[in-house]
């Protein structure tokens, strides 16, 4: 689909991932043909915007510790470092990401991954963390997996993934880790009034500032988790489907971009992670962030797969 900007990912080595990042892809069951097709032509429409994968927050502060589970996931193809993206750990060994940030369909698959769980993983390279690669203040994961449907689709449909972390992994208070919400949460915001004033807390690596590629040179991007309170703009609509939500990215409110692909927008001030970022409408990170849902029941027998095997 011409101008899908799908690129939360952050390119680490070879240069920025955009693929999916502010997620269009969560679903109950296999989605049904007629409605895929009828949200799939909104977005043909309005992909004269066009759609990337995400990466950064945007207009965001310093996060410090006020989000330990979300970490930096770095990921190899050909066993050298590629491209990052960020995540939300659900527990010590699992973590929650975007389906494009553990399955690079149609291109090389991905042969390693890694996690870095300093919030200030730039400042750290070379002391604290040897990033890109192992070492201290970083976990290797022993395997990871996309949503079964991922491949069946445009990567937003389907657009959550899980990895695996060698043990014991990344050891938080119970009360820090991600929390899944209940099945279909989040079909009341439709109806409910004032739903702009809905708010989520966006945390992740990646890209600060982006702009056009003729100033391209003015990027932004630094290694260091940072958090934004973007409020929802769309949901359960012909463009967003029942699978993702629109969220703000102005100055004011801050948003995502390419790095933050995979990290978790927390529903208010909660540990509930009531999205994944997915995806972006353009490619300077501006307007607003696609957000893939994780309330959809066969999102969470997915993850509760994985979680709870």
């Amino acid at each position: 689909m011409p101008g899908l900007i799908s690129g939360v990912a952050d390119y680490t080595l070879q240069g920025e991932i955009r693929s999916s990042g502010t997620g269009l892809r969560n679903r109950k069951g296999e989605m049904h043909v007629r409605k895929l097709i009828a949200s799939l032509a909104a977005l043909a429409v309005a992909l004269t915007i066009g759609i990337v994968p995400a990466g950064a927050v945007t207009d965001g502060e310093l996060d410090g510790d006020g989000h330990p589970a979300v970490v930096l996931l770095l990921m190899e193809v050909g066993g050298q470092p590629a491209f990052r993206c960020s995540g939300t750990l659900l527990s010590a060994t699992v973590l929650l990401t975007a389906g494009h940030c553990t399955n690079a369909f149609p291109d090389s698959p991905y042969t390693g991954m890694r996690v870095f769980t300093e919030s200030d993983v730039q400042g750290g390279i070379g002391t604290t963390n040897n990033y890109p690669f192992a070492g201290p203040n970083a976990i290797e994961a022993v395997s990871w997996a996309a949503h079964p449907l991922y491949e069946t689709a445009p990567f937003f449909v389907h657009d959550v993934g899980v990895v695996h972390l060698q043990a014991p992994g990344f050891v938080l208070p119970q009360s820090q880790y991600g929390v899944l919400p209940s099945v279909d949460q989040f079909d009341s915001f439709k109806t409910q009034r004032g739903h702009q004033k809905v708010t989520f807390t966006s945390v992740g690596y990646g890209l600060q500032k982006s702009y056009p590629d003729a100033a391209a040179w003015k990027n932004v991007g630094i290694r260091e988790r940072l958090v934004a309170h973007p409020r929802l703009l769309q949901i359960d609509t012909g463009f967003t489907g029942d699978f993702s939500m629109l969220l703000s990215n102005n100055h004011a409110t801050g948003g995502t971009c390419f790095g933050d692909s995979g990290g978790p927008n927390y529903l208010g001030n909660s540990n509930v992670v009531a999205g994944i970022t997915s995806f972006g409408l353009n490619g300077n990170c501006a307007g607003t962030g696609g957000v893939f849902r994780t309330d959809r029941q066969n999102v969470l027998n997915f993850v509760n797969s994985h979680l709870n095997p």
